[in-house]
């Protein structure tokens, strides 16, 4: 059974920084393995951020975070990445990290299609 562990979430203040990371433990972590990262921000419904597609490495990213957001692996440590830069307020939300291993490409922003999920990390930029 896969197990994912996010970190590096935290406060921030407009304009700044993060690096989410995603350990994965239990399983396989290589290039047969989709990995993202999705968010959910109160009041609201869980959100695709953005995505690694398996075998390519070819990446994805939603609108919103295009540009600024940067999705990563190493799969030699079995970790995920995500670097957050010029953060925004609208931001703010719990990220999690999915996995899979089987995903069809037309499934990748669908976050019910992912088998594997890590508990979240809070992000928090402030204006």
């Amino acid at each position: 059974q896969v197990q994912l562990v996010e970190s590096g979430g935290g406060l921030v203040q407009a304009g700044g920084s993060l690096r989410l990371s995603c350990a994965a433990s239990g399983g396989t972590f290589g290039s047969s393995t989709t990995t993202a990262w999705f968010r959910q921000a109160p009041g609201k419904e869980r959100e695709f951020v953005a995505a690694l597609w398996r075998n390519t490495g070819r990446t994805y990213y939603a609108d919103s975070v295009k540009g600024r957001f940067t999705i990563s692996r190493d799969n030699a440590k079995s970790t995920s990445y995500l670097q957050m830069n010029n953060l925004k307020p609208e931001d703010t939300a719990v990220y999690y990290c999915a996995l899979d291993n089987r995903l069809i490409l037309s499934s990748l922003r669908i976050g019910e299609q992912y088998d594997y999920w890590g508990q979240g990390t809070q992000v928090t930029v402030s204006s």
